[in-house]
């Protein structure tokens, strides 16, 4: 869908969830309305021709509600199942049954080579109690589920029928009221998973997930490259592709790997329609989606007649797919296919996330992507793997949510550099023609192919551009349509409604305008998204020709090609923020060359930031002193040569140094032999600029300390600025890790009797918890009761996993999805046998206040050197040290204030400055005598003078009211 979009009146936040739902709802309209048209059809659906029909509906002709709620209800509450597994519904009060799959008596209550009586009644129908199908392990575990609020942790549960002998996944999920189970049969040559088997998933995934953490941040290309080539190469499908939606929700194949002689689809696009709405809401439930084989024949559910609702098979491993999809995958020759849903962050600028925000309030989510596996021939993936897969998929969406992270940053970073320069083009000038005819220019600014300045009356084009008489009628529908916006941007000019789009030709399709005012404007235009579109794939030979009744990629290619005939790439929110930002420079501009200078005003202002600037910096500068050499935590601090110029009480006390001793000696000499190349490089790289955290060192201790032997530091370098930003020295805020290290040592050494450590009410023994290899809580100790508020009683024996940690329904719940995903990686990595030390880590207490602290995570091992679970060891920073990072951070955030309002006030004063040189320049030329000569050149002299002035932006020379003078 397309349209255009004021831009005066919402934020760049509330604009995406605005043409978000409109286009969700578009959107589900047209897969209802096809979906119909297929199933009414027969064998004369015209895919490629009813995807271009439903484009070029009216949306007023659309509003067909009773289809598109029975198309959804469809999606959702089909009665059929895939044929590899079977289904069991049941009453959660009495564990009877009250649906099951046709297939499911042959499969759980059938003897293993006997021949069914006539007479017998059969083992499983509508009411069995399932404990009868079971063995007592296995029915228990199923009856253990009850008491979870999130029966999926336990998944898979192995459950062996009590008839044939058989083993099987059971996986649970809660739907309308009833506990519905999957059960799926383990293969012969396939070793079990028990009990909570997610962690034993984990650790099929580890060596792909490795592989994605040693990435260098910056390509998604080379993300998306890797994981494509790891799921390959875990899964055995014959090609991965990873499937990426663009903002108007098409898609994208964006990377992809094939076996040999597999036809390649890298670079296709696909429209919309390829991938209902319905289809992505239930990927976001169930992020993992299985089909074995399109060809085989679907099973019916039989359900209790008594039931109120039907039973959902939304969050189903084996719900059946829809035929349209199956019709869909045998064209394409994929018999079988597996996909995992990536789901990321919303990209909300709008909308910030404070540190400390409980995690149902966290950022919003949405569908990337998916990745997609074919398969030529029937396949079936054991839920483990699909189960590492999932995790797999979990771990790239963070890694994607880093890559946007930094791709925004230099956005943000190039769109200001250029705002910057444009700004600049403006004050020397005084006029907008500089924006356009010099380097660089508008163009610069966003990705356009042309741009033009309607100004005065005249035009001034750039590159691809409408010719002047389009402009001006493209001006005058502008006044007309949208006169009281003060922008507009649109991906379509033909749907938005401008008459003249047709003869403008592919060529200029999509606009953004910002008005200067109600007669200057200025514009970017973007020419159809098809001369954008790059196939990698192999080349469509001509003289074939395309049955368009068949679904396969290259129609889908061909119908989207046919929808963004008319159709630019779409103006995101950052280039639209980007070209406001510009619309008010240049406004503000062109007030200031017509308005007189404000000496008087700009006096005042310079004063009161002078009076509130000095104040503000001294309370800060006095209450960071106050802190740092009143802290609970060493801190010590070093001038560009390394000499110690600061070392606080704490610093003291451990060592036994004294603070009149340690100044002015060089930092190497107070730190042990083995740790001085370690400061070295640290101290290099900080006095580059480059902060390195949570680096450890020993160091000296002296007098009465000195048989106590080496102070070891865990420690964070922080350069200290000039108000120049040039680095003058480093400080050093350290925590002390002494007490741990004798911890970890006698934890070493008494493994067998770890428990007087563990619970020991100490309060030198930090908190600590554990879990056994399977994931269940088997260590809490009184320090980690103290930190969290939870009693041990209240956390042992539950899924660490999940009921302890976890983003939503937890006793401790972590920041968000990602930071969940980050905690499983480091416990499941010391159960591969990688310890963790110190990895940054966050959580809310009992009491919704948020720890931050260190996370050191050790593998427990027994006799026999096998892994049995691990050791997690809590190291949280004291109050007064948080306190004095954050009021450091408050001192370098309100400099930086005062010098960006000094940056802008010479920009203020520069241009009224350039006016007046233009004009003396100007004088110098009309015949003056002498006297009036010499007084032109005093002028020139004090224009230097408040030159040299502007240009120094000392903020101590400002606030003691120091200027350097220059005698003329």
């Amino acid at each position: 869908m397309s349209s255009s979009r004021p831009t005066q009146c919402s934020s760049s936040s509330s604009r995406t969830r605005q043409s978000s739902r409109a286009r969700i709802l578009a959107q589900t309209t047209l897969d209802a309305e096809l979906n119909a048209e297929y199933e009414e059809s027969g064998g004369s659906f015209n895919y490629s021709k009813l995807v271009e029909a439903q484009r070029t509906t009216a949306p007023e002709q659309q509003g067909r509600s009773q289809k598109v709620i029975a198309y959804l209800h469809h999606i959702q509450k089909a009665k059929l199942i895939q044929p590899f597994g079977c289904l069991l519904a049941l009453d959660e009060k009495s564990f009877n049954v009250t649906a099951f799959s046709e297939n499911a008596p042959e499969m759980l209550a059938t003897v293993s080579h006997a021949v069914p009586s006539v007479d017998e009644p059969p083992k499983l129908r509508i009411g069995t109690n399932v404990r009868s199908l079971f063995t007592d392990p296995g029915a228990t575990a199923l009856q253990k589920a009850l008491g979870f609020a999130d029966v999926s942790l336990l998944n898979p549960i192995l459950v062996q029928c009590k008839t044939s002998g058989k083993p099987f996944y059971a996986i649970v999920h809660r739907a309308t009221g009833s506990l519905v189970v999957d059960f799926e049969p383990v293969k012969p040559t396939e070793f079990p998973a028990t009990a909570a088997g997610a962690l034993q998933s984990y650790k099929l995934a580890a060596k792909a997930i490795s592989k994605i953490q040693s990435l260098p941040g910056g390509s998604m290309e080379a993300l998306c490259n890797t994981v494509v080539r790891e799921v390959f190469d875990l899964t055995g499908y014959d090609r991965v592709m990873a499937y990426k939606f663009h903002e108007d929700d098409h898609g994208e194949v964006f990377a992809e790997i094939t076996k040999p002689g597999i036809e390649p689809y890298l670079g296709l696009h696909y429209p919309a329609t390829d991938i209902p709405q319905a289809a992505r809401f239930l990927f976001m439930k169930n992020k993992v989606r299985m089909i074995c084989d399109c060809r085989a024949k679907s099973i019916k559910i039989i359900e209790d007649e008594a039931l109120h609702l039907d039973v959902s098979l939304c969050g189903s491993t084996l719900r059946a797919p829809h035929s349209c999809h199956l019709q869909y995958m045998e064209n394409m020759n994929s018999i079988a296919s597996l996909v995992m849903a990536v789901v990321v962050n919303e990209n909300e600028e709008g909308d910030e996330v404070e540190a400390d925000q409980p995690a149902q309030q966290q950022k919003r989510k949405k569908l990337w992507g998916l990745i997609v596996c074919h398969h030529e021939s029937p396949r079936y993936v054991p839920f483990p793997l699909r189960y590492a897969c999932e995790f797999l998929a979990q771990v790239f969406a963070v890694h994607v949510n880093k890559e946007f992270e930094l791709d925004r940053q230099l956005r943000e970073k190039s769109i200001l550099r250029m705002q910057t320069l444009l700004s600049d083009m403006l004050l020397r000038e005084s006029s907008p023609l500089s924006i356009v005819s010099g380097t660089p220019n508008i163009m610069d600014l966003v990705k356009c192919d042309g741009a033009a300045l309607f100004y005065g009356g005249k035009i001034w084009r750039l590159r691809n551009a409408p010719t002047e008489s389009q402009i001006r009628d493209i001006a005058s529908w502008l006044s007309d349509v949208h006169r009281d916006s003060t922008g507009l941007s649109t991906d379509s000019l033909h749907d938005a409604g401008y008459p003249g789009a047709s003869a403008l030709g592919d060529m200029i399709c999509g606009m953004a305008v910002a008005k200067i005012n109600s007669k200057d404007i200025m514009f970017w235009f973007r020419s159809h998204t098809a001369a954008e579109i790059r196939w990698g794939g192999a080349k469509h030979d001509p003289s074939d020709k395309d049955d368009n009744r068949r679904m396969h990629p290259r129609l889908s290619f061909k119908a989207f090609l046919e929808v963004v005939k008319m159709k630019s790439l779409p103006w995101t929110d950052y280039e639209m923020d980007a070209i406001h930002s510009l619309q008010l420079i240049l406004r503000g501009a062109l007030d200031d060359a017509f308005k007189p200078t404000r000496a008087a005003s700009l006096d005042n202002q310079i004063g009161d930031l002078k009076v509130d600037g000095l104040a503000e910096l001294q309370a800060v500068t006095s209450e960071m002193v106050r802190l740092m050499e009143t802290a609970t935590v060493p801190i010590l601090a070093v001038d560009g040569n390394g000499l110690v110029n600061g070392w606080n009480q704490k610093a003291a006390e451990l060592t036994g140094l004294r603070v009149d001793e340690a100044i002015g000696r060089h930092i190497l000499t107070l730190v042990e032999e083995s740790s001085v190349p370690v400061v070295q490089r640290m101290l290099y790289l900080a006095l580059q600029g480059k902060e390195e955290k949570e680096v450890r060192f020993e160091v000296k201790t002296h007098g009465s300390k000195r048989d106590d032997g080496p102070v070891i530091l865990v420690v964070n370098a922080c350069a200290s600025r000039d108000l120049h930003d040039h680095v003058v020295g480093v400080c050093f805020v350290a925590q002390d890790m002494t007490v741990h290290k004798l911890v970890m040592d006698k934890f070493t050494r008494v493994e067998g009797d770890y428990k007087a450590i563990i619970h020991n009410p100490n309060p030198l023994i930090p908190p600590i918890f554990g879990a056994d290899e399977f994931g269940w809580c088997s260590e809490w100790n009184a320090a980690m009761t103290k930190l969290t508020g939870w009693q041990r009683d209240e956390v042992i024996n539950k899924m660490l996993l999940g009921e302890v940690f976890d983003s939503s329904n937890a006793s401790c719940l972590v920041k968000n999805k990602d930071a969940f995903v980050s905690l499983c990686i480091l416990i499941n990595s010391a159960l591969a046998g990688d310890e963790t030390e110190k990895a940054p880590f966050g959580f809310f207490d009992r009491n919704g206040k948020y720890i931050e602290c260190l996370l050191s995570v050790n593998r427990k091992v027994n006799a026999d050197n096998v892994i049995t679970g691990v050791f997690c060891f809590i190291h949280v920073p004291s109050h007064e040290l948080q306190h004095a990072l954050h009021v450091q951070q408050a001192s370098e955030q309100t400099a930086l204030m005062k010098l960006k309002t000094y940056s802008y006030m010479r920009h203020a004063i520069n241009n009224p400055l350039s006016g007046m040189l233009y004009s003396r320049k100007a004088l110098k030329n009309t015949g003056l005598n002498e006297e009036q000569v010499r007084e032109v050149n005093v002028t020139d002299s004090c224009h230097r003078q408040l030159n040299k002035i502007l240009s120094d932006l000392d903020q101590d020379n400002i606030t003691h009211k120091y200027c350097p003078y220059q005698i003329f």
